[in-house]
């Protein structure tokens, strides 16, 4: 049987929710053995979040598939001790609290070099490990609203919208496994072992393609803001009103001639209102208007799509989640799973983004219950017996909550 890419690699996983447990579920997905530590007596946050069935939730088996589970009191004595001896053991640790937490439980990246000096440790956190605002408590929706990202959604002259998704958590998870990929590479090729400190509000002010540099360059007279279903400085780029429902479309450069070709509409392109990119900006209401009214003129949202598509303009329909599985396209590259858990039954979850020629299929790997490993990863890591084991659980240094139990 092949080994999978990152066979043999072990984690020391302390994060919970979504960003951390996404770097660590995609090096799960490839092949890396993931210990998630997770605080006793009742483990990860998600464990609450819903969907709930039968007291599993899909949330956390959505997020920690492939992973094992070990429950432990990581403030006594004897937990410590178990934990400082996997640091040996591992080659990377992550960590997701807020900053200094990690300190304080005796797990900082200084304690964790003593132990194990070639360690990778990457650290997340809502705005990073130092600075004026690092030790204030965060999630993805606070980092949206401080990285400017939430400020840009919603209508020009009413309340910003809120994002019904953590997609900053999973970016940053991305993000976070990229680093951790350099930093074990640097040291395959002789580098030392090094701390990643990525955070959430870095990642989002990475994603603004025009806002900052566009505010900075022009001295202010480009300002990002809100403005709709509409782009506040390319058009046609946003959201236009249907038959049936509502089309992105997006006409750059030689696109607008596409676009009025694709329309029926060819004089569009004499019109001065729509001349060039800054005039379809300054006239945008006439220019949905214009769109919209073709839409509506068509009668039929798919037909409409169809001549978009025949005529090369990029488009896209706004679907639902429950439409979005659905697609030919999903389908096909199998990005949305199903996965079976014996407590929920058949569900689907989305699959990992990550694609390799070497490894075509997509990882089909199940989620731990709280503590399912902690026997296997004590006795196969650490070397401890049964005894040993059953005085540890005795004493509440170690929990689980297992089928049955």
């Amino acid at each position: 049987m092949q080994a999978e890419m990152l066979s043999g690699y072990k984690v020391l996983d302390f994060t919970q929710v979504v960003a951390g447990p996404t770097v660590t579920r995609l090096m799960a997905d490839m092949g890396a053995e993931i210990i998630k530590v997770e605080m006793a007596p009742n483990g990860d946050l998600a464990h609450m979040l819903p969907y709930i069935s039968n007291g599993r939730s899909a949330y956390y088996v959505q997020q920690n598939r492939g992973k094992k589970s070990l429950c432990i009191d990581v403030k006594s004595d004897q937990g410590k001790k178990i934990l400082r001896d996997l640091v040996a053991k591992v080659d990377v640790v992550v960590e997701a609290f807020s900053p200094g937490v990690i300190e304080r439980l005796g797990f900082g990246y200084e304690a964790v070099r003593e132990i194990n000096p070639d360690i990778v440790m990457c650290s997340i956190s809502a705005f990073g490990q130092e600075g004026p605002q690092a030790n204030m408590p965060g999630y993805d929706y606070i980092a949206q609203a401080y990285g400017g990202f939430m400020g840009l959604i919603g209508e020009e002259n009413g309340s910003p919208y809120f994002p019904q998704l953590a997609f900053g958590d999973a970016a940053t998870g991305g993000f976070a496994l990229a680093a951790v990929m350099a930093a074990l590479l640097y040291r395959e090729r002789g580098g030392p072992g090094q701390h990643l400190d990525i955070s959430l509000l870095d990642v989002y002010l990475n994603g603004h393609e025009i806002g900052i540099q566009g505010a900075s360059a022009s001295g202010g007279k480009m300002v990002p803001r809100r403005t709709g279903r509409q782009h506040f400085s390319v058009a046609p780029l946003g959201i236009f009103k249907g038959v049936d429902g509502y089309i992105v479309i997006i006409a750059l450069g030689r696109q607008w001639n596409d676009l009025c070709k694709a329309m029926g509409h060819q004089e569009w392109l004499d019109d001065p209102r729509f001349s060039d990119n800054q005039a379809r900006v300054d006239h945008v209401d006439d220019l949905v208007v214009c769109i919209e009214g073709w839409l509506q003129q068509v009668g039929d949202d798919a037909e409409a799509m169809r001549r978009l598509e025949a005529g090369r303009v990029p488009f896209g329909p706004v679907l639902t989640v429950e439409q979005a599985t659905e697609l030919p396209q999903v389908k096909f590259r199998q990005s949305v799973q199903t996965v079976h858990d014996e407590h929920i039954g058949e569900f689907k979850v989305p699959a990992s983004p990550l694609r390799f020629s070497a490894f075509p299929e997509p990882a089909m790997k199940k989620a731990p219950y709280l503590g399912e490993h902690n026997r296997e990863i004590l006795q196969s890591l650490l070397g401890y017996d049964d005894k040993q084991i059953s005085q540890f659980v005795a004493q509440g240094v170690l929990s689980a909550k297992l089928p049955g139990s």
